[in-house]
C-alpha cells in the first residue's frame, strides 16, 4: 500500500486529463456535506446520477439502487459507496464486479473479511479501489508525518469528541451492529495516528461504554503501546456539546507536536507551522483520479483493524439509554 506523501491537489489532476463519469450510492448528510461540493471543485470530474432508495439530488437521475443505475449509464466509469456500513461490502462487490472503479467511504467496510474480499475482486477486475480516510487529506497530516519519521515517541494524547445529535442526526443505523459508535468518528482519529506515527501500535485495554438500547459504544477509552513502549491513549466521546474536539498531541525527543481541529493546525514546540480550512475531499477525489490514471488501488486496513481490536478486545460497560 502507498501512502500519501503530502502531495498538493495540483499534483493530482493529471488524473483527470480525460475525465471520468461518475455515480454516487447513498445521498446522505456526508454526501451533501462534502462529496457533492468536492466534485464539483474537481477538474473533469462529471456526476452523472445517484442511486438512493430514499433520497434524491436536483437535476440528477435518481434511481432506487445501484444496478438500475448503472444499467441506465452504463457511461459511468466510477462509484462512491456511501451507504451505511452494513450496505457498502454488496453494493462495492456489484460495481466491481460491472468493470467499475469504487471509492469506499470510511470505514470501508463492517468487517477486515469483506474488505478483504473487495481488495481481491478489484485486483481480479482489473479496476482501482480505494478506501477513503479523508482524515489522512487535513492540511497539517503530510508535515507532521515527515517531522515524526525520523524520531522517537515517547507519549501520544488523542482526544476525539463531538455531538452525535449535531454529527449524525437520526442515523439509528450507528447504534446498530456495524455502525460503530463512537468509532464512526473515533476512526478519523486512529487513521491519521497509523498514518504519521513512525512506529506500528497495539491495543493494550479499551473500556466501552454502551447505551442499554444500543449495540455500540457512546464513548471510549482505548491504551495501546508501541514497540518502542511509547504509550499511546485515546478518548472517544459522542457526548460532548458545543464545538467538537478533534486533536492530538505527540511528545517525542523533547519536542511536543500537536495536531488539532482534526488536523488543519499543526504546532510544533508552541510554534504555528500549519493552520489551513479543511479540503480532506478534495484531496480524496484527486488521489482517487491518481490511482484510476495509474491502474492501482490503495486499501489500507489498519484503522478498522484498530477498532476491531477494541471491540474484540474491551470491556464493555452499559450505560443509560441514548435518545436523539
Amino acid at each position: 500500500m502507498v501512502k500519501n506523501k503530502g502531495k498538493r491537489m495540483s499534483d493530482f489532476n493529471s488524473g483527470f486529463s480525460s475525465g471520468f463519469k461518475f455515480g454516487l450510492v447513498g445521498v446522505g448528510k456526508i454526501v451533501r456535506d462534502q462529496h457533492l461540493p468536492a466534485i464539483a471543485a474537481t477538474p473533469n470530474c462529471h456526476l452523472v446520477a445517484t442511486a438512493d432508495p430514499h433520497a434524491s439530488l436536483p437535476e440528477l437521475p435518481a434511481y432506487q439502487d445501484l444496478e438500475a443505475m448503472l444499467d441506465a449509464h452504463p457511461e459511468i466509469t466510477a462509484v462512491s459507496i456511501c451507504t451505511p456500513t452494513h450496505l457498502r461490502y454488496s453494493q462495492a462487490r456489484a460495481a466491481l464486479m460491472r468493470g467499475k472503479h469504487v471509492l469506499l467511504e470510511k470505514p470501508p467496510g463492517a468487517t477486515l473479511s469483506e474488505v478483504e474480499d473487495l481488495i481481491a475482486c478489484a485486483q481480479k477486475q482489473g479496476v482501482s479501489l480505494f478506501a477513503a480516510w479523508h482524515s489522512r487529506f487535513a492540511p497539517g497530516v503530510a508535515q507532521a508525518q515527515q517531522w515524526l519519521a525520523d524520531r522517537q515517541v515517547q507519549r501520544v494524547e488523542i482526544e476525539w469528541k463531538e455531538d452525535v445529535r449535531v454529527w449524525h442526526p437520526g442515523q439509528a443505523w450507528i447504534w446498530q451492529p456495524g455502525g460503530m459508535g463512537v468509532f464512526d468518528p473515533g476512526i478519523n482519529a486512529l487513521s491519521i495516528a497509523t498514518e504519521i506515527l513512525p512506529q506500528p501500535f497495539f491495543l493494550q485495554r479499551a473500556r466501552l461504554l454502551v447505551p442499554s438500547n444500543a449495540q455500540t459504544p457512546i464513548a471510549a477509552k482505548l491504551s495501546f503501546i508501541d514497540p518502542e513502549g511509547a504509550a499511546i491513549e485515546a478518548d472517544f466521546d459522542f457526548l460532548q456539546s458545543g464545538p467538537p474536539t478533534w486533536d492530538m498531541h505527540i511528545d517525542s525527543d523533547g519536542n511536543r507536536l500537536s495536531l488539532t481541529q482534526g488536523g488543519c493546525r499543526l504546532v510544533i514546540d508552541d510554534e504555528l507551522i500549519i493552520e489551513e480550512e479543511e479540503r480532506e475531499y478534495q484531496g480524496l477525489y484527486a488521489r482517487f483520479a491518481e490511482l484510476i490514471a495509474n491502474k492501482r488501488s490503495e486499501v489500507d486496513v489498519a484503522p478498522l483493524r484498530q477498532v476491531a481490536d477494541a471491540f474484540l478486545y474491551g470491556h464493555r460497560e452499559t450505560t443509560d439509554a441514548f435518545i436523539e
